[in-house]
């Protein structure tokens, strides 16, 4: 075996039984179809014009009210349940420790990114507010009511961190800066520090700079694809979607600039169909330019144009995982490690007793994203089941039992005994 160079295009075809990870010719979308005129931009839902009445629980049978930020947002089930505006139960989680909140309009997301389920596509058949989105439904509650609850005792809050996530919508940067500053106007961002999950599309520098001048300490980028040809088949003209990779880098760069070291980063999707060997170059060049990965394992959300496709194998899956966590936090380098032919890691660079110490300490396996109150390398975006079902967790959500890591030394295939 011996280390492969990067590769500018995708790999041939390597679909052969007992292939365990997803290839670049197996993960092709579906292409969109026309959505019906009177279904285009909520057309139907601006026409309907039933008043928001509180929190909203999205119900694909109900009439969907005329609901927009930056009255409005939405946040993910986890929150939600932790906010306690809707009640319900995460397995082995107590709690989710970000309150991650999604801009909100009858229009939608104006992208239309193949595996997400607020996709513009899904205009078709399904309103904004009762799409889902990473496995579960986001309920829309009043900017004002989740201000007021938090800022109650924001100090002994269950959330270490809020997320600001953005959509492709022509007010969403200004709608953005509201929702900060109404956070921040209450709520210390020393006590509960902000992350913004950016729409570089139609953003600038200065975009980018406000939001570190109302009070965001981490800026992150949403670049999913791991290469620019994945990207571009998932998410760009492949897709009849507006982004561009080219786009993406010069807002990554600008955050790089303006929040510094350690206080930018990009989420990476592992499985749309490149190798091993190119999402960990990926990583690498991130953490060379001071930033961090967050990385997802994909999964076939219900309604999306890759809701057909396989999710990704655990082994590739961990193998990743493994590889990206030595890569951001234990100093190891991509040139270090060495790869297959097709692009598989075979060897992480470091002695077996310090990786088989690393494995046990099972942080390398928990969800990554921006960090909150424990550890630098454990992360307040815990994001529960949301690129899994709980059967077969792929980010844990909570800290690995000894069950969880025998379970995960064998999808890694490094069958060292847990003491």
């Amino acid at each position: 075996m011996g280390c492969i160079e990067n590769k500018s295009k995708p790999a041939e075809s390597v679909v052969k039984d007992g292939i365990d990870f997803n290839a670049y010719d197996v993960m092709e979308p579906r292409f969109p179809l026309k959505t019906p005129v009177e279904r285009r931009n909520g057309r139907h839902v601006k026409n309907n014009d039933v008043p928001p009445q509180g929190v909203y629980l999205p119900n694909n049978n109900y009439l969907t009210p005329y609901m927009q930020s930056p009255e409005y947002v939405q946040l993910s089930t986890a929150a939600a349940i932790t906010l306690g505006v809707m009640g319900g139960r995460m397995h082995r989680c107590e709690c989710t420790r970000c309150l991650n909140l999604l801009l909100t309009y009858p229009e939608g997301c104006r992208a239309n990114c193949a595996y997400c389920g607020l996709a513009r596509h899904r205009e078709a058949d399904r309103d904004y507010a009762d799409r889902n989105f990473i496995r579960v439904d986001w309920p829309a509650v009043p900017m004002a009511d989740i201000v007021d609850i938090v800022s109650r005792d924001a100090e002994n809050s269950p959330f270490h961190r809020m997320c600001i996530s953005m959509i492709t919508h022509p007010r969403s940067e200004d709608d953005t800066f509201t929702v900060l500053k109404q956070w921040t106007d209450r709520i210390d961002p020393a006590a509960i520090p902000v992350s913004i999950l950016s729409n570089p599309t139609t953003m600038t520098r200065q975009d980018v700079q406000r939001t570190r001048d109302l009070g965001a300490d981490i800026f992150t980028v949403a670049l999913d694809a791991a290469t620019p040809e994945v990207f571009d088949r998932t998410r760009g003209k492949g897709v009849q979607s507006p982004h561009k990779w080219s786009k993406y880098w010069e807002i990554l760069q600008d955050a790089r600039d303006i929040f510094g070291p350690q206080k930018f980063g990009a989420h990476i999707i592992v499985g749309m169909g490149e190798t091993e060997y190119e999402v960990l170059n990926l990583v690498q060049e991130l953490v060379d330019l001071g930033g961090h990965s967050h990385m997802f394992c994909f999964f076939p959300e219900q309604g999306s144009l890759m809701d057909h496709l396989p999710a990704t194998p655990r082994d590739q899956w961990r193998r990743v995982q493994l590889a990206r966590y030595l890569i951001d936090y234990r100093g190891v380098r991509v040139d270090q490690m060495r790869f297959d032919d097709l692009g598989r890691v075979k060897s992480y660079g470091i002695a077996d007793a310090e990786l088989s110490d690393i494995i046990d300490e099972g942080i390398a396996f928990r969800t990554s994203g921006c960090p909150g109150k424990f550890a630098e390398d454990i992360s307040a975006c815990d994001r529960p089941y949301g690129d899994s079902p709980p059967s077969n967790i792929a980010s844990y959500p909570f800290q690995p039992k000894k069950k969880d890591i025998r379970k995960i030394r064998r999808q890694l295939d490094i069958p060292v005994r847990v003491e």
